[in-house]
């Protein structure tokens, strides 16, 4: 076995024998065995410490009944791919500085977006998939190419969601502990854009919770009026408790939507078609307030946690969120609903994807329901029910 050092070898040659071992239902010393090599031979090669010699990687195959190949594949040091750029109003004219983005597989489509629309905190903690290193128009399109900074099969094992319940990543966290090459990103935009960013085919699920009062269903009446056909999977997520979020005391006494109109009163207010948006105008209207006569309705915040955390350093009174948001702010709640937030699929990513699936059996998992549970605002009960459109 010839020893290399990892810095050599990680630039050069993409290691997937723990990926193969896993698929097989291999333990370390099993493969080890089978191999004729011991259990520490097996791990340090899977750490990228040992490049195996060309009878021990031929022995490997053979056992997980692969090519060479797939476990050891040679790749550029400059891997580069092309892609179709969904923000261009965020990059500069010329590319003089590394810009870093995600890069994701959706269908027979590369999209990339920048990790700052990611927001001010995730843009620090998520990890770009690559660096944009020339864009041009082409028609409609803007075209990026980008040299990425990750395997490329861990790329293409990456979901991208749109939606506006935070505790996608959590669940995205749990996915990763089962299935460490996979990760989720989450994108947050209202119900109504997320599920046109799956129409247009920009990410691989959408999550919404719109209520309708009329019939008082969650979501359902809004999909059938929306996508046509049975080519969606729709799977509950949780169901979840919206209402006011109100500074501790709730020094401004609101509890229904008739108190928005005090001249006090400074709302926060999400954008159209975001699902507390769509609350919030059906309970004026049910009182019978114009949205004029609300202070700050045009003064508009993109998630429930940039609405908590408006009031929480009083550039605002009140806005629209969900319980567990409220939790970790420290505010106050006052409830108007229970409403269901559902995640939306095309069949075809369930089955060209190679971990999708894999995502919603981690939210039907007991460690990822208690999890959820805990933050608060949560009912798990129907997490992983299948609704038919």
């Amino acid at each position: 076995m010839k020893r290399q050092k990892t810095a050599d070898l990680t630039p050069h040659v993409q290691n997937n024998l723990k990926a193969f071992r896993s698929k097989r239902g291999f333990s370390q010393g099993q493969l080890a065995v089978q191999s004729g090599i011991t259990r520490q031979a097996v791990s340090s090669i899977e750490a990228n410490l040992y490049l195996p010699a060309t009878a021990v990687a031929l022995r490997l195959a053979s056992v997980l009944n692969c090519t060479v190949e797939d476990l050891f594949r040679l790749v550029p040091a400059d891997d580069v791919t092309d892609g179709v750029l969904l923000e261009p109003s965020t990059l500069p004219d010329t590319v003089s500085s590394p810009i870093r983005v995600k890069v994701s597989t959706v269908g027979t489509r590369t999209v990339v977006r920048p990790v700052d629309g990611l927001g001010e905190i995730l843009s620090y903690t998520v990890p770009a998939d690559g660096y944009v290193v020339e864009h041009h128009r082409q028609g409609a399109d803007h075209k990026v190419r980008v040299k990425l900074s990750r395997e490329r099969e861990s790329i293409a094992q990456e979901i991208s969601v749109a939606g506006c319940d935070p505790a996608i990543f959590l669940a995205g966290e749990h996915l990763r502990r089962r299935n460490d090459r996979t990760t989720v990103v989450g994108w947050t935009m209202g119900s109504v854009a997320a599920v046109q960013a799956l129409q247009r085919g920009e990410v691989h699920v959408a999550g919404l919770h719109l209520f309708d009062p009329v019939t008082g269903e969650s979501n359902l009446p809004f999909l059938r009026r929306t996508l046509k056909g049975s080519a969606y999977q729709v799977i509950t997520f949780a169901a979840w408790e919206e209402g006011f979020l109100v500074r501790p005391g709730n020094p401004k006494s609101i509890r229904t939507a008739a108190d928005l109109a005090e001249p006090s009163v400074m709302l926060a207010n999400r954008e159209e078609g975001a699902g507390a948006r769509v609350l919030l105008d059906q309970r004026l209207r049910a009182a019978g307030i114009e949205s004029s006569q609300v202070q700050g309705y045009d003064r508009i915040v993109r998630s429930h946690v940039d609405v908590a955390r408006a009031i929480a350093e009083h550039r605002a009174d009140v806005g629209i969120g969900i319980r567990s948001v409220a939790h970790v702010f420290r505010l106050e709640f006052v409830p108007l609903q229970t409403a269901r937030y559902d995640l939306v699929v095309p069949n075809a990513y369930l089955k060209s994807h190679p971990t999708l699936a894999n995502l919603f059996e981690t939210l039907t998992s007991r460690p990822f329901r208690t999890e959820i549970d805990a933050l608060g605002g949560y009912d798990t009960h129907d997490t992983g029910t299948i609704h038919p459109l």
